[in-house]
């Protein structure tokens, strides 16, 4: 089991950068047509129906990799085939650096209308109050901390707990990406998924931010820079995660994150992450290779965890050895079987 959630995940990670996402029907996306049916169902504004709400869909979405899991278990290629199929479907390595790329061309090009246009799909915020300059710190932004995010936690969970870890993990961003936002419609509804994308996150956001670190120099980035921001500027970050993974993508990049934030639903004051200057186009273009590195670092991370943790959580018990007293007036059989009566005399 060890060895095909090993050899599942990288081959999985390989399908994603390959091809990337399914142009049609994709299982994320359908979850989350779902999620938004639950959500109209149960939505109060109050802390507990978004509780429910939380459990239901992640309690399903593990419930479904464990059935996935034990329909493939006597077969080791279906084992490698559903562990590959499911890392696939929740990795977002190669959508999220194709729309940075793409964003970084633009704003090269000075098209910055099409650069705005482009913007939804990596972010939440509005993209009419960004001019050039802001686009560029946004992509940065949105490449690093998606970076943790869409790779690095779930090739994490995958090797720790398999396809219930990436179906799980998958689930709880999404619904962190759907409800999780500090608008007045989510603020107490979405506070239980969002606490839960929190605690999911806790280790992969630092896994990415080490990542990161050692990833620096291949892209020309500065590795002791991406060390020092991350460990001064990192706990100022609102998000006890996000913050981790930006502030090592500004320190290697050598420029500065942070500042005024403008969401649909309000402005926020980010801290200032890094000390360099404010990034351009083609920060964002090395903010892209910088993604793609650590993601080919993780994969080459979690095939080992894999097998650690596939073989702690599938490791057989030995049995022990019944031992039983015999009853009164019964003696030992001495052919191993079971105690037998012993006859009375005649």
């Amino acid at each position: 089991m060890a060895v095909a959630r090993a050899i599942g995940l990288l081959l999985g990670a390989a399908a994603d950068a390959a091809v990337g996402d399914p142009r049609r029907l994709h299982p994320v996306a359908g979850f989350g047509r779902v999620a938004a049916q639950v959500e109209r169902v149960l939505y109060r504004d109050h802390r507990a129906p978004g509780a429910v709400y939380t459990a239901t869909l992640a309690g399903g979405a593990i419930a479904l990799g464990v059935a996935v899991e034990r329909a493939a278990r006597r077969n080791p290629v279906a084992r490698v085939a559903a562990t590959a199929l499911a890392t696939w479907v929740v990795l977002g390595g190669r959508s999220l650096a194709a729309e940075g790329a793409m964003i970084g061309r633009h704003l090269d090009a000075g098209a910055v209308e099409d650069a705005r246009a482009r913007m939804p799909n990596l972010c939440g915020r509005d993209p009419h109050s960004l001019d050039a300059a802001a686009m560029a710190r946004a992509t940065v932004e949105s490449v690093a901390e998606n970076t943790s995010d869409a790779v690095v936690a779930p090739l994490f969970w995958g090797a720790v707990a398999g396809v219930p870890g990436l179906l799980g993990y998958r689930a709880v961003n999404t619904m962190d990406a759907m409800v999780g936002h500090r608008s007045p419609r989510y603020r107490r509804f979405g506070w239980a998924s969002a606490r839960l994308d929190d605690a999911a996150n806790l280790v992969p956001a630092r896994l990415a931010a080490a990542l990161t670190v050692a990833g620096a120099p291949v892209v020309g980035g500065n590795r002791r820079g991406a060390w020092l921001a991350w460990q001064r500027d990192a706990s100022a970050h609102p998000s006890p995660n996000a913050g981790r993974v930006e502030a090592a993508f500004a320190g290697a990049l050598e420029v500065r994150l942070g500042g005024r934030t403008v969401y649909p639903h309000g402005v926020e004051d980010r801290p200032v992450l890094g000390d360099g200057r404010m990034p351009d186009a083609g920060h964002v273009t090395r903010a892209v290779e910088l993604s793609r590195v650590v993601g080919a670092l993780t994969a080459a991370v979690a095939a080992p965890l894999a097998l650690l943790f596939g073989r702690r959580g599938h490791r057989t018990r030995r049995p022990r050895a019944l031992s039983r007293r015999p009853r009164p007036g019964s003696r030992p059989r001495t052919d191993g079987g079971p105690a037998c009566p012993a006859r009375r005399p005649a």
